[in-house]
């Protein structure tokens, strides 16, 4: 991912700031035997050195910040974004099931859920022996029907203004799936009109020019196939106003295990 990084950094004159949380497995990589006292020390030392050797060959000529240190990735990245007054995270996630992310967690999911900074994330699969899609060209903003939609939009607008990119605007209904219980079918079109009209309300409001679509799918799904249609390069969406119980906030790490391209989430 660190062609996106040395881009987004570029095009916005950004700071740079490289986190890595290293854990017990960072006492193994010493000479030191484990019972010696100044082990840890030792330790945060050869990360510290690590971490640096990293930055220098990845940004040279790059003024780049490096902040190693010891406890639960998701835990020290929260903590630099407070102190650092961060405006963007950006991290690769493994995209595990969630199973697996249930059992094992997710600094990703974590970072997500915490984190008031925008995260830029995306599946690994994304980023190897793949070529970067940078700068980018063709953006999908995703929204849904709450309040949020607008702040989403005015900054998926933002961004593709920025880069002279192709902007597309996708809001999936998913209406079969939020009440299995009521057959929707008979007013289906009647929901799909209103919800249309709101966007190109929105739309109006903010004086964008940008074609949209409005879908009755599986979120995920959705979005995915849209992305696919628009060969979109990003994907920008929100996590919600209360990220512990807003519904978009439950669908968005599917969204990004799913998406053939990285997500900024606002």
């Amino acid at each position: 991912m660190a062609p996106y990084v040395k881009e987004m950094v570029d095009h916005f004159s950004a700071n740079l700031t490289l986190v890595h949380a290293y854990g017990m497995d960072a006492l193994a990589r010493t000479e030191l035997e484990i019972t010696r006292p100044e082990l840890p020390e030792k330790a945060h030392v050869l990360e510290e050195q690590r971490l640096q050797d990293f930055a220098l060959a990845t940004f040279p000529s790059r003024h780049v910040e490096s902040i190693a240190e010891f406890g639960e990735p998701g835990r020290i990245i929260h903590e630099v974004v407070n102190r650092q007054g961060t405006d963007l995270v950006m991290m690769p996630t493994h995209g595990r099931g969630p199973v697996r992310r249930l059992l094992l967690g997710s600094v990703a999911a974590k970072v997500l859920h915490d984190v008031s900074a925008a995260v830029w994330t995306g599946t690994g699969s994304i980023f190897e022996g793949n070529t970067p899609k940078v700068p980018h060209q063709s953006i999908l903003c995703a929204v849904d029907d709450t309040d949020e939609a607008k702040g989403v939009l005015k900054a998926a607008a933002a961004l593709a203004c920025s880069y002279k990119a192709k902007l597309w605007i996708v809001h999936v209904m998913d209406i079969s799936s939020a009440r299995p219980e009521i057959s929707f079918g008979p007013y289906l079109k009647d929901l799909m009109n209103a919800a249309d009209f709101k966007l190109r309300e929105l739309k109006g409001e903010l004086g964008l020019d940008a074609p949209h679509a409005v879908i009755d799918a599986f979120v995920t799904d959705g979005i995915r196939e849209e992305a696919v249609r628009r060969n979109a390069d990003l994907i920008v969406t929100g996590r919600g106003q209360a990220q512990a119980t807003f519904r978009m906030w439950s669908r968005l790490y599917p969204i990004i295990r799913r998406s053939p391209c990285p997500v900024l989430s606002i």
